[in-house]
């Protein structure tokens, strides 16, 4: 029997993609592991690998179609002995047409027909998504197998047709009737072609979002809307971090090693999420995860947007290592190198506009962390001195975001403080 190749979910937040290239065609025989297409996300564009044998049959979604949705049948994939003429009507509602007609709306038919024609993959009872190949999935229905307890061995633990042969048939769970989809939310304030004809008669380019900036704008209006923010701010005097940095950096001059302040920044924050542990977590819905790793995310701004690459055991690393890796996840982000492991997860992130010459600012958390870091430029200051005396002093400007259903007024404090005294007192933290 024909299987469908879906279009795959190569994250967990990925609704839809774009498909940048078939690296096969009609005819191709492939095996496990072949690569078949470069699939672009709204982060970075990604190879595809086969998860099954067979030949490819038909495919479905040419080349630079834009905005596939995830579970779409993309191309058809024949077993030995099958035919083009075995295929029939196989994925011709899901098929998208060539990117330059994509942009046209659906009508309601087509809509709902694909709407029908993809249902969504299933999930183990705990509701987390179980990704397996429609053949795989296919032989377990018939051998009466759960997937839920196959371990997948094909690419980022997909379960594959020899994962589900090996296994021993065990009577699957019931299932539940597939919950009707919601309608989709009204768009809020005034819509797009009322905007366009409060400027008839003026020059304006319109620019076109692509999926990076979709994602953007869905992901912080949800965070805006959705998480109950507070701040709490504060300055920290720089003048004794600077010093030791000038230091450390005449040190390892040598090494070709140059540490930034944003470097400190990290080591401060990672260090604070073990001092003050119960602010190392996330929301998690119905519960908070509390991480026992520091696992610090920093925002990197590209061409369009941002990331937020993760340095994961962040209090653990050495200054020179941790400036060596975010060099590197840094560049690879402005070249949307990233594979998604590299900017999903984390519990806190930084996001610093110092270098921008921007005093302070408030940054919108980036759901599920429990907090934000926003951080301003330091600039020199009069202060008043331990001794009461006036002098002037390099002072930095911070302003912590926290999602109040994880972190407390309080608790927030006590994590901000961590951070500030990190950073005041920096040869404690090689301690």
């Amino acid at each position: 029997m024909p299987t469908e190749i879906l279009m795959p979910a190569l994250s967990p937040t990925m609704e839809e993609g774009t498909l940048a290239k078939w690296l096969v065609k009609e005819g191709d025989t492939v095996s496990s592991g072949d690569l078949l297409a470069e699939i672009e996300t709204d982060k970075a564009t990604m190879e595809f690998e086969a998860v099954d044998e067979g030949i490819v049959g038909k495919i479905l979604v040419k080349q630079g179609s834009e905005g596939v949705k995830v579970n779409t049948p993309i191309a058809v994939l024949l077993e030995d002995g099958e035919s083009a003429d075995d295929i029939g009507d196989v994925g011709a509602s899901t098929a998208v047409p060539e990117a330059a007609s994509v942009e046209a709306p659906a009508s309601e038919p087509t809509a709902a027909a694909a709407a029908t024609s993809a249902p969504s993959a299933p999930k183990s009872s705990d509701g987390t998504r179980i990704f397996a190949s429609p053949l795989a999935r296919r032989i377990a229905a018939q051998k009466g197998l759960e997937l839920g307890v196959i371990k997948g061995s094909g690419p980022h633990g997909r379960i594959v047709k020899a994962d589900v042969e090996k296994a021993e048939a065990a009577p699957a769970q019931a299932t539940a009737a597939m919950a009707t989809a919601a309608p989709a939310a009204a768009p809020i304030g005034p819509s797009s072609d009322t905007i366009a004809k409060m400027y008839e008669g003026r020059e304006y380019e319109e620019v076109k979002l692509d999926g990076m900036r979709k994602t953007i704008a869905a992901r912080l209006t949800e965070a805006k809307q959705t998480v109950p923010h507070f701040y709490l701010r504060r300055d920290i005097k720089l003048d004794a971090l600077l010093e030791f940095r000038s230091t450390l950096n005449g040190q390892l001059s040598e090494r070709g090693v140059k540490l930034s302040v944003n470097d400190f920044i990290i080591k401060a924050c990672a260090l604070a999420l073990q001092q003050v542990p119960d602010a190392n977590a996330v929301w998690a819905g119905d519960k908070v995860l509390k991480l026992t790793p520091s696992d610090v995310a920093v925002a990197v701004a590209i061409e369009g947007g941002l990331f937020t690459p993760v340095l994961q055991d962040a209090h653990q690393k050495s200054l020179s290592a941790l400036s060596a890796e975010m060099k590197d996840l840094a560049g690879r982000a402005r070249d949307r190198k990233l594979a998604p492991h590299e900017y999903q997860g984390g519990s806190f992130a930084i996001s610093n506009l110092g270098m921008f010459g921007i005093d302070n600012f408030d940054a919108v958390i980036n759901p599920p962390h429990g907090a934000i870091l926003a951080v301003g430029a330091g600039v020199k200051k009069p202060v008043v001195g331990a001794d009461g005396e006036l002098e002037v002093a390099t002072v930095m400007s911070v302003t912590l975001s926290v999602d109040h259903r994880v972190i407390d007024g309080a608790l927030g404090a006590n994590l901000l403080k961590a951070i500030v005294d990190n950073l005041e007192n920096p040869l404690a933290m090689l301690a």
